[in-house]
């Protein structure tokens, strides 16, 4: 039977007073994972290190197996071949969000999660046509907010955020607990000319965008059926190559943003045909379709065995964290218990590792430095009982860095 890598976006968390003090994990009912806690072994893991709060991209590469220190390049480039872009030699890539700007204060980082695909789809294809850059440049919507600027040219990419949200810390961009919330823009992080025009061109396209999207029609709709308007394009974690990393062979994964597509293609890894639903207008019920759609997909590839590995990345674990909204997570997480892991505890000789690329702790909103739990089912056996935050840390596995997991386990 194959090995399965199931990572569990932002699953970390902290405990919460609207479930008693409890982590989402914890007040859960899990009988299904408690299972695999119960007859396979645990530990913990930091993504990246003790002291960074990690974002998707080095978290999902540390797991895999590659040292985000020695391959990360940017999470701009990953996102842009995920979304079915072709890098040029010389070019920049950027992830971008749509979001709300009002009198110069950044009021949502995702315009109130409400931007349907056709929205922004529409918003872009506007952009693409009105914005007027020195260089030859692509916008691209993927998924609701998401987005991924791709500007052709020599640039540098030590250049800041235009993302209070995440801090720019060599090549990784690292989660702020809390930030400032006025109008942000590109700042150079060295003084030579090149890096200085790459930030210009960057904050032009802001700029232009931002007059652009202002004036729309759909945000003049949205704002009169009391939605926030999609007005403003924030820019983070450019890059200017793509990583290098030493190809895997007989992987496959299921996985459906672009990011999580980027870094297995990037890899070698198969990806197995599954996509997103378009994104609407209520958050949750779209959470959930969408989870029933990669569970549905899971589980039919799985049970096909094709390949050696599989790489399965669940991403709506995280939405509720970055929504604070710790009763959702909980059901989110109840739900996969009862339609996924019941469903693989029938597989007969599975073998499975379960863990998270980051914590999204409710209450802070944002990724935190906590460790994720790791469970690995289907070779040792330890002595404890459920798969929670604090149950991980009596394993036998011990602590880890997250590039040192699929080594620990055999993958």
């Amino acid at each position: 039977m194959p090995k399965i890598l199931i990572i569990l976006d932002g699953i970390g968390d902290l405990p919460c007073k609207e479930l008693n003090n409890k982590t989402p994990l914890e007040a859960a009912k899990t009988k299904n994972l408690d299972f695999f806690a119960k007859n396979g072994c645990q530990g913990y893991v930091y993504p990246v290190s003790q002291k960074v709060a990690p974002e998707s991209d080095v978290g999902v590469t540390a797991l895999l197996g590659y040292d985000p220190y020695k391959y990360y390049t940017g999470r701009g480039p990953l996102e842009a071949v995920g979304a079915g872009l072709t890098l040029p030699i010389q070019s920049i890539a950027l992830r971008a969000n749509f979001a709300t700007l009002i009198n110069q204060i950044l009021v949502d980082r995702r315009a109130g999660r409400t931007l349907t695909t056709k929205e922004a789809k529409e918003l872009a294809e506007e952009i693409n046509k009105k914005v007027k850059l020195t260089h030859e440049f692509t916008f691209k919507a993927t998924i609701g907010h998401r987005g991924i600027l791709l500007i052709k040219g020599q640039f540098s990419n030590n250049v800041s955020n235009v993302d209070p949200a995440y801090k720019k810390e060599g090549s990784f961009g690292i989660a702020k607990e809390e930030y400032e919330t006025k109008m942000p823009e590109c700042k150079p992080l060295d003084s030579k000319k090149l890096t200085k025009d790459t930030a210009e061109i960057i904050n032009e396209f802001v700029k232009q965008s931002n007059k652009i999207l202002t004036n729309h029609p759909i945000n003049r709709k949205r704002i009169k059926n009391n939605l926030l308007p999609a007005n403003f394009i924030t820019l983070r974690d450019a890059g200017i190559e793509l990583p290098k990393f030493p190809k895997k062979s007989n992987w496959a994964a299921v996985v459906g943003m672009p990011l999580e597509k980027g870094i297995a293609k990037l890899s070698g890894i198969t990806i197995l045909p599954f996509e997103y639903p378009e994104a609407k207008r209520d958050i949750k019920k779209q959470t959930k379709k969408s989870l029933k759609l990669e569970i549905k997909n899971s589980l039919k590839y799985i049970k096909k065995v094709e390949f050696k590995n599989y790489y399965i990345h669940i991403k709506q674990t995280d939405i509720p964290g970055h929504d604070g909204d710790p009763i959702q997570k909980k059901e989110l997480i109840e739900y996969l218990d009862k339609k996924f892991f019941k469903k693989l505890r029938k597989i007969k000789d599975l073998e499975i590792v379960v863990t998270g690329d980051h914590s999204t702790p409710c209450k802070l909103k944002s990724h935190s430095k906590d460790p994720v739990p790791l469970l690995w089912f289907g070779k040792e056996k330890d002595n404890t009982e459920r798969f929670t935050e604090k149950e991980s840390k009596k394993g036998s596995l011990g602590a880890l860095l997250g590039k040192d997991v699929l080594n620990k386990v055999n993958f």
